[in-house]
Parts: C-alpha cells; sequence; structure tokens
C-alpha cells in the first residue's frame, strides 16, 4: 500500500484507473495524463492503474508506462475479478488526498479533472462527472440504461444519480469509507450514493474510445443492472410475493366459481386446455419467484464465506505479500 509523502504541504491526487485489455490506448492515455500532470504543479500527483487479469499485452505497457515515469503505479491482480472489484483494489492502494476514477479508454477526457479539483477546493467530497452526451452509443443500450436508472430510483430507498458513471473525484474521507465496505457483490455507483457525503456535479461531453474495442456486452450491462437491483433494493421479492398473493386469489376466486356452477347447472369433464394454461401458468410463476429468491440466497451464502475479495500478483513489476497489505490495513483500522 502506498503511503503519502506530501511535502510543504502539497495536496496529493491520484488518479485510479481500471484496466482489462486495453494495450491500444495506453499510449495515448500516458500522454494525455502526463501533459495534465506537468500541466498542474502546484499538486503531487500519482495514477494507480490496476491491471484485472488482461489477457494482452496491458500489463507489459503498465510496467514501461512506472518505468518512464514514477508518477504511475502499475497494481497487477491475480485473475479478472470485473470492473467493480478492481475499482476496490484501487481504493486500497492510492494514497492521495483525493483520487480521480477514470476508464482507460480516454471516454473520460483527463481534462475535465482540474474543474473536479476546483470544485473539491470548494469543499465538496464527491465530485461526479455528469454526462452531457454519451458518444457513439447505440440508441437501444442509451434508452435502456435511463430506464435501468430510472427503475432502481423507484425501487431503492437510496438516491441513485441518472446519466452518472464512475467518472468522478472522492474526497479521502470517501474513500476510507469505501474501503470499509468489503462485499463481494459489488455495484460501486450504489455504493457512492449510500456512502453520502457533500456531492455536487461537473458537466462533460463522453468521448468515443480512443482505441481498442468495448468489454462490455449485453449480457454483462445485463449482469451489471440485476447486481444493482438486487444490492440496493428488495422489490423483486416483494413483486413475488404479490404476484403469488394475487393468483391465489384469483384460483381461489375460480375455485368457487366452478363449484357453484357444478352444484347449479353440473359440469361435462372439460376444460383440458384450460387445466393446461393454468398448470403451465402457475409453474412459471413458482420458477421465477423461486429464481428471484435463488439470487439473494446466492449472494448471502458468497458473503458468508468471507473470503478476500481479491488477491494481487505484482505490484509496480514485483512480487507482492498479502500479509503485508493485510497488517497495513488493520494497523489503519
Amino acid at each position: 500500500m502506498y503511503t503519502s509523502s506530501n511535502t510543504d504541504n502539497m495536496k496529493k491526487v491520484s488518479i485510479l484507473i481500471p484496466m482489462y485489455n486495453e494495450q491500444e490506448v495506453l499510449p495515448a492515455l500516458f500522454n494525455r495524463l502526463s501533459d495534465l500532470m506537468d500541466g498542474n504543479p502546484s499538486y503531487m500527483w500519482e495514477v494507480v492503474m490496476v491491471n484485472d487479469g488482461s489477457t494482452d499485452a496491458t500489463a507489459a505497457k503498465a510496467l514501461q508506462m512506472h518505468k518512464r515515469d514514477s508518477r504511475f503505479h502499475f497494481v497487477d491482480l491475480s485473475r479478472n475479478y470485473g470492473k467493480e472489484i478492481a475499482m476496490m483494489a484501487g481504493f486500497d492502494f492510492v494514497s492521495g488526498d483525493c483520487a480521480v476514477i477514470m476508464d482507460a479508454d480516454l471516454q473520460h477526457p483527463p481534462e475535465v479533472i482540474p474543474s473536479m479539483i476546483a470544485q473539491w477546493e470548494n469543499g465538496y467530497d464527491d465530485v461526479y462527472g455528469r454526462r452531457i452526451t454519451r458518444g457513439k452509443e447505440p440508441w437501444l443500450r442509451k434508452r435502456l440504461s435511463l430506464l435501468y436508472y430510472t427503475l432502481l430510483q423507484k425501487t431503492t430507498k437510496i438516491p441513485i444519480l441518472e446519466n452518472v458513471g464512475d467518472f468522478r473525484l472522492l474526497d479521502r474521507s470517501c474513500i476510507e469509507a469505501l474501503k470499509k465496505i468489503r462485499e463481494t457483490h459489488r455495484y460501486t455507483k450504489g455504493l457512492f450514493c449510500y456512502i453520502g457525503f457533500k456531492k455536487t456535479d461537473v458537466p462533460f461531453e463522453q468521448a468515443d474510445r480512443e482505441a481498442g474495442q468495448t468489454k462490455w456486452n449485453f449480457l454483462k450491462l445485463l449482469g451489471l443492472a440485476i447486481e444493482g437491483i438486487t444490492s440496493y433494493t428488495t422489490v423483486p421479492l416483494r413483486l413475488a410475493t404479490v404476484a403469488g398473493f394475487a393468483v391465489s386469489i384469483c384460483a381461489l376466486m375460480y375455485l368457487i366459481y366452478i363449484f357453484v356452477k357444478t352444484l347449479i347447472v353440473g359440469e361435462n369433464v372439460a376444460g383440458f386446455p384450460t387445466l393446461m394454461v393454468t398448470i403451465l401458468f402457475l409453474g412459471g410463476l413458482t420458477l421465477l419467484t423461486l429464481g428471484i429468491m435463488g439470487e439473494y440466497i446466492g449472494r448471502i451464502f458468497n458473503e458468508t464465506k468471507q473470503r478476500p475479495v481479491y488477491f494481487v500478483r505484482e505490484v509496480d513489476g514485483n512480487r507482492y505479500c498479502q500479509k503485508e497489505k493485510d497488517e497495513s490495513q488493520k494497523s489503519d483500522s
């Protein structure tokens, strides 16, 4: 874990970048961040790049960046854990008075960071980037994204910021709060809202990817959406309960109707299609309810194991000892 070494009361700004197979964009990232840091000498800077088990040359290129400029640091996770866990690892390693989270693909312009720092200096703890435009994003994906945030906002008790991603500046107090939340299943966008603190926004135009291809396909985005819903609301369980209650009432009313009709006018042996439709409907509803319950029970199962959330292979090209990190965290607490 890096330790703060501020001199002459200069504040230190960390830039946290989770990376997965981003070898094409790293040269441009290095140049843009170097220009940013060189153009703002009133702050100390560090860049913490977290390699989330990349299978291309991302790790090698990140290590070259560290050797060229000591302000760039490289944390290599032992395997691919996902972006949410990679950000968590970054929180454990950044040492600045504040940290800016941004994507490696440069859709988050580094040139916006000074505006975020200005708001931080004005007393805000969480300065998040609010997208004015979303770049070359497919229309359907954009609509579904906005619909998802609206749905999540209406079903949870904590405020969820719409059209806001991970691009933000966090004060050290926010970072320490997030470090205490060691959940296995993480939805960091919700955690930013959960911890509270004084927030404000900085508008920016999201750029297109500088190079490479997006790693987020529809299934991964769907999984992240399910993670967000099951992490911050029990509404799906309530809906399953309400649906089961409604179906039971309808079944009871239908039973009374059949009973009365049979007593009054009699009933022929018929209704096989109706019977099959009813059985299939109730069976599908039962399986859906079990699936919803399974999502929550699975999360409980994983959390009760209390396994370490991630493991680090190397830091700045050197083998990393997990014991040293654990002892450092205990001393901090």
